[in-house]
């Protein structure tokens, strides 16, 4: 099996349920995510989301549009204040327990797992956002956070 690298896109932040959810899109397709499956994913995510709990509403999600029938969407969102908090969704994905191989039915698989490969490296980025905007200052900075993301190119080495 050839490993190969995909493409990652970087929407701007949008508001669901309170939160303010950074976003990062992977797929193979140079079109990006096709707006049905991203439709569907943003519908599914308020259901992802955790209780509020002091800390401020930010959420990053990888949605990713693999290579077969599947497509996946991971909600990491920050919680008791250094905290992050993981729910996921799945859909056309057989193998995952979704009911068919429609990329827009996403359903919740009570699975362990936190991302593939292709959707970890936003996780690094965000852990060092969360501590540059919002630990380590004197007064946290939500907004300096949210306009902090991992670059836009490839989901590879960015060294």
């Amino acid at each position: 099996m050839s490993f190969t690298e995909k493409l990652l896109t970087v929407p701007p932040p949008i508001e669901i349920a309170g939160r303010h959810i950074k976003r990062y899109h992977v797929t193979t397709d140079p079109a990006g995510i096709a707006p049905d499956v991203e439709k569907a994913a943003y519908e599914i995510l308020p259901e992802l989301l955790p209780e509020p709990d002091g800390t401020p509403p930010a959420t990053f999600v990888v949605l990713h549009r693999g290579g077969d029938t599947g497509a996946y969407l991971n909600a990491y969102s920050w919680v008791w204040d250094n905290v992050l908090h993981f729910r996921g969704a799945a859909a056309g994905q057989p193998a995952l327990r979704c009911p068919d191989i429609d990329p827009t039915h996403f359903v919740k698989p009570d699975l362990p797992w936190i991302g593939c490969v292709w959707e970890l490296p936003p996780i690094l980025h965000e852990r060092d956002a969360w501590v540059r905007h919002l630990l380590t200052p004197e007064v946290p900075d939500l907004d300096a956070y949210l306009a902090d993301s991992l670059p836009a190119g490839t989901t590879g080495d960015r060294s």
